[in-house]
């Protein structure tokens, strides 16, 4: 009968911990306000396998990279301010 007690206070425990973590995930795009959304078309670089693609898109004076390979969890992104080509 001792034994139940330590397992049910760390079920409890483990519940109410994880209780709010699942809060999150239930609230997408929560962390901060959205302003305007950019759906200009972007322009892509694409290279042959191995290696990993580019795209590039003007926001504002700005030209914004962002490097990718295929569905992979990892990416890099550059900013080039004030940029001739985005003409603003």
């Amino acid at each position: 009968m001792r034994m139940c007690r330590p397992i049910t206070v760390g079920l409890v425990v483990v519940v109410l911990a994880t209780a709010g973590c699942s809060q999150k995930n239930r609230e997408p795009f929560r962390d901060a306000g959205r302003g305007a959304t950019n759906d200009a078309p972007a322009d892509f670089v694409t290279f042959p396998d191995g290696f990993s693609n580019v795209s590039s898109k003007c926001d504002g004076p700005n030209r914004v990279y962002v490097a990718y390979h295929g569905d992979a969890a990892y990416g890099a992104m550059a900013v080039v301010a004030n940029d001739p080509r985005c003409g603003k």
